[in-house]
C-alpha cells in the first residue's frame, strides 16, 4: 500500500513538473508574442509616420509641379503673344497703305523719290506667316501626358500570308470644338478618340490621384465610360472609395457627372451608375433594362435618381474623314477580319479604315463601324464604287456627328453647347436667266444669306419666292462700270455668314453641293475650299470630261473659282482683283503669297457647263459622250 501511494505521489509530481514546464514555455512564447506585437506596433507607427511624410511630400511635389507647369504654360503663352505682336507689326508695315504712307512721307520733297516709292509700294509684298501656338515644352525625363502619343504605330498588315507596308494615318492633335469647356474623361481608346476634339479633355487620372490631377484644371463635367480595363474598371463593377470619393469631389465643386454605358450588360454597372447625376447609353436597346434597374431601387439617401438618355457612337470628323493615306489604296477587297485584326490599337484602326479599295462587311456588323468606314471614304461591299462610297459618306455625316451628339448631351445636362458655326452667304451674279440662277442655290442647305447681283425684273420677289424663309435676300443691280472682281468685292461687303460661297450662274450645282463642300472645314485646317477635280460638259461635242481626277481631298495651289467656299474674314483680307477675266487665278496666287491654305474636296456635285472651251480639256479625262448629271450629281 505504502509503495503504491509513493508511486502515485511520484506520478503526480512528474505531471506537476510537466505542467510547470508547459506553463513556463507558454509564458515564454507569450512574452515573445507580446514583444513582436510591440515591435509591430512600433513599425506600424513608423510606417504611418512615413506615409504621412510621403503624402505631404507628394502634395508639395504635386503643387510644385502644378506651379511649374503653370509657369511653363504662361511662358509659352507670353512667347506666343510676343510672336503674334511681331507678326502684326510686320503685317502692318508690309500692308500696301502703310508702304504708300512711308513713300509719301519720305518723298514729299523729292518727286522722283516719291514716284519710285509709290511704284515699289504698289507691288505685292509677301506677308509673313502667322505664328502658331507651339506645344508647351516639357521637362527632360518627363513621361508624355496620356493621349499625347495617341498615334498609329503599326506600318504593316498581313493579307493572305503576305506582309504589306503602308504609311500610318497621322491622328490630329487639335483643335477642339469647345475650347471654353474642360471635361474629365474616363474612357477606352475608341471613345476617347470620339471625345478628344469636342472640348479640353483631361484623362489619365486614377482612384488614388484624381484630386491632385483634376485640381490643376478643375473640369466643368466628369464623363465616365463603362470601361472594363484600367484603374477604374474594378470601381465601376463594385463601387469603392475611389469612385465615391471622385463623385463627392465633383459634387463639392458643382461639377456635372455623367455615366456613359457603351458595352456590357446594364446590371454590371447599375450600382456605380446610380451614383452619377446622369446616365446615357450608346445602346438604344439597353434603355429598357436601364429604366427597369433604376426603378427597382430607391436612390441612396441624399441622392436624386439619375436622369437617363442616349449618347450613341457617331462619326468624329477629325478622325473619320476621307483624307487619304500616302500612296494609292490597296487594290483588294478585304474582309472585316483582314482589315481589323484583333491586335490593332484604335489609331491603327483609323489607318486600316483608309487602306483598301473596299471592305466586305458581313450581316450584323455594328452600325457605328459601318459609319466610321463610310466616313473615311472606303467602299463597303464586294467591289469599289466611288459614287456609292460618296453617298455613304454623306449619309454617315447626315446621321449626326459626335459634335452634334455632344450638343444634345450638353443641352440635356445644363451646360453651354455653344460653338463656331458654318453658316454660308452665297454670292451669285445672274447672267440673264434668273430662274436657272435661283434653281442652283435654292436647294442648298446651310445658306443664311443670298447676295444676288441681277438686272432681272421683279428680282427680289422672285428670289423670295424661290428661296426658303430662313434665307436673307439681298438684291443689287449689276454695275456695267465695274469688273467682275469689283462686283464680287461689293457683294462681299454685304455678306454676313461665317463662310462665303461664290457660285457661277451658268454652271450646274447639285442639291448637296454646299453641304459636301462645307464638310471639309470640319476636318481640315484650310481657309478656302473648292474643287480642283470636277466634271465639265462641252455642249458643242456633247462630251463629259473629268478634270484633274487625282486632285481630290488634297491641299493644292488652286481650285476652280466657281467652286470657291471661304472663311469670310480671310476672303475679306484677300479681296478680289479688279479684273473680269482670271479673278480666280489672281486670288489663288495671292493665297500662295500669303500662306492661305487651299483644299480641294471631292469631284461630285458640280458641273462646269460651256458651249465650247478647249481649255477644259487640259488635264482632263473623257468620261463619255453624253450628259454629266449621272456622273456628277449624287
Amino acid at each position: 500500500m505504502a509503495s503504491e501511494q509513493l508511486e502515485n505521489t511520484r506520478q503526480a509530481l512528474r505531471e506537476a513538473m510537466a505542467h510547470a514546464e508547459r506553463a513556463a514555455e507558454l509564458a515564454r512564447l507569450l512574452d515573445e508574442a507580446q514583444a513582436r506585437t510591440a515591435d509591430a506596433e512600433r513599425a506600424a507607427d513608423e510606417l504611418r509616420a512615413v506615409r504621412e511624410r510621403l503624402s505631404e511630400t507628394e502634395e508639395r511635389l504635386t503643387a510644385a509641379n502644378a506651379t511649374e507647369e503653370k509657369l511653363r504654360k504662361d511662358l509659352a503663352e507670353q512667347r506666343y503673344q510676343a510672336e503674334v505682336a511681331k507678326w502684326k507689326l510686320s503685317s502692318v508695315q508690309l500692308a500696301r497703305w502703310s508702304r504708300i504712307g512711308d513713300a509719301i512721307k519720305t518723298g514729299k520733297s523729292n518727286p522722283v523719290r516719291l514716284a519710285r516709292g509709290l511704284r515699289g509700294a504698289a507691288r505685292p509684298a509677301k506677308r509673313p506667316v502667322a505664328p502658331e501656338r507651339q506645344p508647351v515644352p516639357r521637362k527632360s525625363g518627363d513621361k508624355p501626358a496620356p493621349g499625347v502619343s495617341f498615334q498609329a504605330t503599326t506600318s504593316f498588315r498581313v493579307v493572305g500570308g503576305k506582309s504589306v507596308k503602308l504609311k500610318p494615318f497621322r491622328v490630329p492633335t487639335g483643335p477642339n470644338t469647345r475650347p471654353h469647356l474642360t471635361v474629365a474623361v474616363v474612357a477606352e481608346p475608341h471613345a476617347e478618340a470620339l471625345l478628344r476634339y469636342e472640348w479640353r479633355q483631361t484623362i489619365g487620372f486614377t482612384p488614388r490621384d484624381f484630386a491632385r490631377v483634376l485640381a490643376v484644371e478643375v473640369p466643368h463635367l466628369l464623363l465616365v465610360e463603362s470601361v472594363t480595363e484600367g484603374p477604374w474598371a474594378e470601381e465601376l463593377s463594385r463601387p469603392g472609395e475611389g469612385l465615391r470619393g471622385l463623385l463627392s469631389w465633383c459634387a463639392e465643386r458643382g461639377i456635372r457627372t455623367v455615366f456613359w454605358h457603351t458595352k456590357g450588360e446594364a446590371d454590371r454597372f447599375v450600382a456605380a451608375a446610380r451614383l452619377f447625376e446622369h446616365i446615357v447609353t450608346a445602346l438604344p436597346k439597353s434603355v429598357g433594362p436601364w429604366s427597369a434597374a433604376l426603378a427597382s431601387r430607391e436612390p441612396e439617401a441624399g441622392r436624386r435618381a439619375p436622369s437617363l438618355g442616349i449618347l450613341p457612337f457617331a462619326v468624329q470628323p477629325r478622325v473619320h474623314n476621307p483624307l487619304p493615306l500616302t500612296g494609292d489604296r490597296f487594290d483588294r477587297v478585304l474582309t472585316l477580319e483582314e482589315l481589323l485584326p484583333a491586335h490593332l490599337s484604335y489609331p491603327d484602326v483609323l489607318t486600316s479604315y483608309r487602306w483598301p479599295v473596299a471592305v466586305d462587311c458581313p450581316p450584323g456588323t455594328e452600325s457605328w463601324l459601318m459609319a466610321e468606314l463610310a466616313a473615311c471614304g472606303t467602299s463597303i461591299g464586294t467591289e469599289q464604287d466611288d459614287r456609292r462610297a460618296h453617298a455613304a459618306l454623306r449619309q454617315a455625316y447626315a446621321a449626326g456627328t459626335m459634335t452634334n451628339k455632344i450638343d444634345d448631351l450638353l443641352d440635356a445636362i445644363g451646360l453651354p453647347s455653344g460653338r463656331a458655326t458654318l453658316n454660308i452667304s452665297v454670292i451669285m451674279i445672274d447672267r440673264g436667266d434668273l430662274d436657272h440662277t435661283l434653281a442652283q442655290v435654292a436647294p442648298q442647305r446651310g445658306v443664311v444669306q443670298l447676295v444676288l447681283l441681277t438686272d432681272a425684273q421683279d428680282a427680289e420677289r422672285r428670289a423670295r419666292a424661290a428661296m426658303p424663309d430662313r434665307v436673307e435676300i439681298v438684291v443689287r443691280r449689276t454695275d456695267p462700270g465695274l469688273t467682275t472682281g469689283g462686283m464680287l468685292n461689293h457683294a462681299l461687303d454685304l455678306c454676313q455668314g461665317d463662310l462665303v460661297a461664290v457660285m457661277d450662274a451658268q454652271d450646274l450645282y447639285g442639291p448637296h453641293y454646299l453641304t459636301d463642300l462645307s464638310r471639309a472645314f470640319l476636318f481640315t485646317t484650310a481657309d478656302i475650299v473648292g474643287k480642283a477635280a470636277h466634271y465639265a460638259h462641252l455642249r458643242d461635242v456633247t462630251a463629259t470630261v473629268l478634270r484633274q481626277p487625282a486632285a481630290e481631298y488634297a491641299y493644292l495651289p488652286e481650285v476652280a473659282g466657281a467652286t470657291l467656299l471661304a472663311r469670310r474674314t480671310v476672303l475679306r483680307g484677300l479681296g478680289f482683283a479688279d479684273v473680269s477675266e482670271g479673278w480666280a487665278e489672281v486670288l489663288m496666287r495671292q493665297c500662295r503669297t500669303d500662306g492661305v491654305k487651299v483644299f480641294s474636296a471631292d469631284r461630285f456635285g458640280y458641273v462646269c457647263l460651256r458651249d465650247h472651251d478647249r481649255g477644259l480639256l487640259d488635264s482632263s479625262r473623257l468620261v463619255e459622250y453624253g450628259p454629266a448629271d449621272p456622273h456628277a450629281l449624287i
